[in-house]
């Protein structure tokens, strides 16, 4: 099951953050937001299918998202979790621990902002469109 977010890239991108990334549907970016990979997301946490919402519930459910920029692509995977609420409506963070608040997506993942290709980074930083599709594997 998948779900597709497009974003836009800004100046202010650094992907600095150790420990998440963020896609957010505000329409700017300061430089203090450095997990912050897109803005004006498409898609948020709220306006996700409810089937996919609750494939993502689960211990056992394995979350991907590949981020597009271009011609480079990046695989992060990471997991479900049953305390996900999927509430926000404007913000998607994908995070390394498993801390849950209603903006997280899949938690356990095994890259953060930092940990991004620069490449993909340097594209992002000069305004390119960021394409996310995650998708559950809940067996």
């Amino acid at each position: 099951m998948r779900q597709r977010i497009r974003a836009s890239g800004h100046e202010h991108v650094s992907a600095e953050h150790a420990s998440t990334f963020e896609l957010t549907s505000d329409d700017w970016l300061t430089p203090a937001g450095d997990c912050i990979l897109g803005i004006e997301a498409d898609g948020t946490p709220a306006a996700l299918d409810d089937a996919f919402v609750s494939a993502c519930r689960s211990h056992d459910a394995t979350i991907t998202a590949r981020l597009r920029v271009g011609d480079r692509e990046q695989v992060i995977v990471g997991s479900g979790h049953p305390g996900l609420s999927f509430e926000n409506d404007r913000s998607m963070v994908v995070r390394t621990s498993d801390y849950v608040d209603d903006r997280t997506v899949m938690v356990g993942a095994d890259t953060a902002a930092a940990d991004i290709d620069r490449d993909i980074i340097e594209e992002l930083e000069a305004g390119s469109e960021l394409e996310c599709v995650l998708e559950v594997d809940a067996e």
